[in-house]
């Protein structure tokens, strides 16, 4: 991927408020935190801070651009201004704002650029981002499934070669098929890529009447998705490859899954720990009981102590959200609530006031009153 005018402008890792030696845990870490807080359907409002924390995290996210954004901030002033450290043969500086991309620059230098105003060579393709909304239960186990996305794809008539359906592109008649052009001044031979082919080394002569001889038509497609067990709201599974096809033989873009999870109406959810209110009545608490609660893979018994107090939260090994190779699986955070009827029967109302006359009201000397 060539680097982008905005990696010399913005520092990523202030965006996510993490330091340049981060690890890829606390850049994951730190991503998700801000994705949850200013995620658009908690926080209306929101929509370009996250938009800034999702294109930080795209790059600080994936191993490869990461060092190439890290490469490129070391060659011009942090901020983004300025330019390469002494310039070039010892006069001026290139500034950032002055180019595309590197490649521009170098093109510039030795006499592979632009013509006509597009790009010479293969054009990696745009990355595409996708909604998925999942069930509280997929997510929590994983599923895999498709998204819809509208995009450049590879043309289905001349499955990607641009010629029409019985014909193939011919070799490149200015070079001869090798994509370059060789330039021998003396001392030095400098190369440039071709012209008229673009550094493909073929000409499409016959073009496809579907896509005009570009190769890609923009379309509708199903993508498969793989989502892990465990996943949250707010987070975006990037599948590699399956963004919008690339030009001139390029390299397809990659699709981000932006990924929203539905309320369940048993479970709550604390990171990889599930939650679950139990209600029981006074006698229960007061007395001690055992309790049958569901889990995601059946029922369990609990067993409430006596005296037990509202509120008080029961833990149950291994029964929470299941994890992948590097974590362990959650747990079932169990809270128990002690229930107050609203109306009561003659014989409850008697019942009660009879426990009133033998248990004492519990001290209310720190209240100050």
């Amino acid at each position: 991927m060539a680097p982008q005018r905005e990696w010399f402008e913005k520092d990523y890792y202030k965006t996510l408020g993490v330091p340049s030696s981060a690890t890829a845990k606390e850049i994951t870490s730190a991503y998700r935190k801000l994705a949850k807080k200013h995620h658009p359907d908690t926080n209306p409002g929101g929509e370009e801070t996250f938009k800034e924390i999702s294109a930080a995290y795209d790059v600080l996210g994936d191993a490869e651009r990461r060092k190439e954004y890290d490469e490129v901030r070391t060659m011009g002033p942090a901020a983004g201004a300025g330019g390469f450290p002494g310039g070039f043969g010892g006069g001026g500086n290139y500034r950032v704002e002055d180019m595309g991309d590197l490649g521009d620059l170098f093109g510039g230098l030795f006499g592979r650029g632009r013509r006509g105003g597009g790009t010479a060579g293969p054009q990696r393709g745009a990355d595409v981002e996708a909604e998925l909304h999942l069930s509280f239960e997929d997510a929590v186990s994983g599923v895999t499934t498709s998204v819809n996305v509208t995009t450049d794809a590879r043309c289905h008539t001349c499955a990607g070669s641009g010629s029409a359906p019985g014909t193939r592109p011919a070799a490149c008649p200015m070079c001869g098929g090798t994509g370059s052009l060789q330039d021998n001044q003396g001392l030095f031979s400098l190369s440039q890529i071709c012209p008229q082919c673009s550094g493909r080394g073929t000409v499409v002569t016959n073009p496809c009447p579907t896509c005009g001889g570009s190769g890609v038509e923009h379309r509708n497609r199903s993508v498969k998705v793989r989502i892990p067990a465990g996943v949250e709201a707010g987070q975006r599974i990037r599948v590699k490859g399956r963004g919008a096809a690339g030009r001139n033989g390029g390299p397809s873009g990659d699709l981000y899954v932006v990924v929203h999870v539905s309320r369940d109406k048993v479970f709550g959810r604390r990171g990889r720990n599930l939650t679950l209110t139990v209600p029981v009545s006074y006698a229960e608490a007061a007395l001690g009981t055992t309790l049958t609660v569901p889990t995601l893979a059946g029922p369990v018994t609990l067993r409430v102590p006596a005296g037990t107090p509202t509120g008080r939260t029961f833990r149950v090994k291994g029964r929470g959200v299941p994890a992948g190779k590097k974590s362990a699986t959650g747990d079932l955070l169990v809270t128990v609530e002690v229930s107050v009827p609203a109306v009561l029967t003659d014989d409850q109302r008697a019942a009660v006031e009879a426990l009133a006359k033998v248990i004492e009201p519990p001290t209310r000397d720190a209240l100050g009153v």
